[in-house]
Parts: structure tokens; C-alpha cells; sequence
């Protein structure tokens, strides 16, 4: 997937920056409910309570943005499960997260925000992130910039990874072994190659600070759409470079992810690609 193209390969480009308003509004009410619900001294007794809570927040949030968003592209399809990965069916689709970072937001941290992402064709044309504890929105258009509260977002111009911030982490709960396993060879590599790690999640909330220049490469072994359909576009239109692990053009069909700066794409291919 090239998620780079000029307006000619992009007809829809008008609509799209059109529309993009309009996702923006969607994620901010959806945003502000959700900081209404959000407490920083949970009590939570364990697993069936943590679960509980992720999916009521998950159903208040969705009881704004999806009424929302089917009104502004009425004919596109809808992703009901967020942790889907894989290739879509042609056409168009919101891939949403309706609280991107549920697992921080029932803990009481305040990593946590409200995507929502059009995608057509695998691939995504417009996105908005709304960060309502930091009344922060990031917005996207293919082929239209990427946008922090109307400013245009710029990588990091680092060109050496031993002085960068990079991270990752675990796309989804009960990934499998080996998945893990590459999660902990590639901390490890990354230790040696860069200047300071963070494994956290969610995965936006990492790729968003790549698009605005403050961590430099983001990576992630396994893939869930929703977790990374936002933050690929970001930086791609921050004029950043979106591949997997290998270098390769990344698409919804890539067993993994890499985002980083232009500078330093190639030195985090080359201490990835060791990873098997």
C-alpha cells in the first residue's frame, strides 16, 4: 500500500478534505463523553471488571460516532470488531476505535483518545484523533497534510538513531508466542540502536508523536487495523515513511509495521530486519 500520491491519482481529494471536518467533530463528541466518564482512582477488582468496563466504554462512545459518522458517508461500510486485522472488502469502510487506549482509560491513565478512519479500497483517506484530555485533534487527508489542531506536522529531522526516541508494543491482548518473542528480540536490538525505548500502548497514541516530531520510529510485530490506520496516514502526510519491519510497502495484508522518520527509515529497517 502506497499511502503517498499526488491530486491527479486522487480525484476524491476535494470530498475528502471536506469531509474531514466533519470525522473531526464526530471523535470530539465521542472525546467528550468519554472524558466525562473517565476517573483517575479506579477500583478495579480484576480481569472481569477491567473487561466490563472496556466495553461499556466502548458502547457509550459508539452510541455518538457511529450515528455520526454513517450520517456523513451514509454508503460506507462499518468495522463492528476493533481488533480485526487482515484486508478489507473494496469500497469504503470506517475503521474506528472508539476509545483508542480503553485499557489506560479504565485504569485511570490518560493515554487514551477517539479515532475514526475512512478507508477506501485499503486505503486510508481521511482520519481525525481527538486527545479530549489534551483538547488535542489530529487530522489526515491522502494527498492533504496531516494537521494538529490546524498546524501542519513535520517529522523529527534527527539523522542518527543512536540520539532517537523510538517504541512499540503488544497490538492486542493473547498474541501468540512467538509474537512475543519477536516483541522482546526487537527491544532488545532497538536498546542497542537507539538512544531510549518505550513500549506502551496504544499504538496511535505512539504514532502521533511521530507525525509531530517528538519520538522518531514506531514499530509493531502483528497488526490491528484500528490501532494503526490513524497513525499510518498521520505520518505519511507529515512526510514520514510507512513500510513493514522490512522495508516493503506496508498494506492491511503485512504481517508487521514501521513508521519512522525519512532520515532514520533505513537504520531502523536494518535493526529490525534481523528480527525473524
Amino acid at each position: 500500500m502506497s499511502l503517498h500520491s499526488d491530486e491527479r491519482a486522487n480525484p476524491s481529494l476535494t470530498d475528502d478534505q471536506a469531509l474531514v471536518a466533519g470525522v473531526a467533530a464526530a471523535v470530539r463528541a465521542a472525546g467528550a463523553r468519554m472524558a466525562r466518564r473517565f476517573a483517575t482512582m479506579p477500583r478495579l477488582a480484576g480481569r472481569d471488571e477491567v473487561v466490563a468496563g472496556i466495553y461499556a466504554n466502548d458502547a457509550a462512545s459508539l452510541e455518538i460516532l457511529k450515528p455520526a459518522l454513517t450520517r456523513l458517508r451514509p454508503g460506507a461500510g462499518w468495522v463492528d470488531d476493533e481488533l480485526e486485522s487482515g484486508v478489507l472488502p473494496d469500497g469504503e469502510w470506517w475503521v474506528t476505535d472508539p476509545v483508542e487506549g480503553n485499557i489506560n482509560h479504565v485504569h485511570g491513565m490518560t493515554d487514551w483518545g477517539v479515532t475514526a478512519t475512512l478507508v477506501r479500497d485499503n486505503i486510508p483517506v481521511v482520519t481525525a484523533v481527538h486527545l479530549p484530555l489534551a483538547d488535542d485533534t489530529y487530522t489526515a487527508v491522502r494527498s492533504g497534510g496531516a494537521l494538529l489542531n490546524g498546524t501542519p506536522l513535520r517529522p523529527s529531522p534527527k539523522s542518527a538513531i543512536d540520539g532517537a526516541l523510538v517504541g512499540t508494543g503488544q497490538a492486542k491482548p493473547g498474541e501468540s508466542v512467538e509474537t512475543f518473542i519477536r516483541i522482546g528480540a526487537s527491544v532488545t536490538a532497538m536498546l542497542n540502536a537507539a538512544m531510549v525505548i518505550r513500549v506502551s500502548v496504544p499504538a496511535t497514541l505512539q504514532l502521533i508523536q511521530v507525525a509531530a516530531g517528538r519520538m522518531d520510529v514506531f514499530w509493531q510485530f502483528s497488526q490491528v487495523r484500528s490501532g494503526l490506520l490513524a497513525g499510518a496516514l498521520l505520518v505519511a502526510e507529515a512526510g514520514g515513511v510507512v513500510t513493514d519491519t522490512r522495508g516493503r510497502p506496508w498494506g492491511l495484508d503485512s504481517e508487521d509495521f514501521l513508521a519512522a522518520t525519512p532520515h532514520l527509515h533505513a537504520a531502523a529497517v536494518q535493526t529490525l530486519s534481523t528480527i525473524a
